[in-house]
């Protein structure tokens, strides 16, 4: 009898070692998974903040190219006597 109890016991030991080992597996997938969803997260963070900043620098750019524009506009303006300083009504 004594064998039989140490097979049902070392089965029953087996079953157990079987059952945690499944259960960390699963554990370490979920923090895997866990830490997947946050990287990915903090990645479209940094993504969506460097767009925004970049659309601004952008923008800043464009208005003083444009402020740019207008001052050579004027100035042509100026030296060909057409401009609004020497508008003669």
């Amino acid at each position: 009898m004594a064998d039989s109890t140490q097979m049902f016991r070392a089965g029953e030991t087996h079953g157990h070692a079987q059952a945690k080992s499944e259960e960390c597996i699963q554990s370490a997938k979920d923090t895997a998974s866990t830490a997947c969803d946050k990287t990915e997260n903090a990645a479209q963070s940094t993504r969506d903040s460097a767009q925004q900043q970049d659309s601004g620098f952008l923008q800043q750019t464009g208005e003083k190219i444009a402020d740019m524009a207008q001052g050579a506009v004027d100035s042509v303006k100026n030296t060909l006597g057409i401009g609004d300083n020497n508008n003669r009504s």
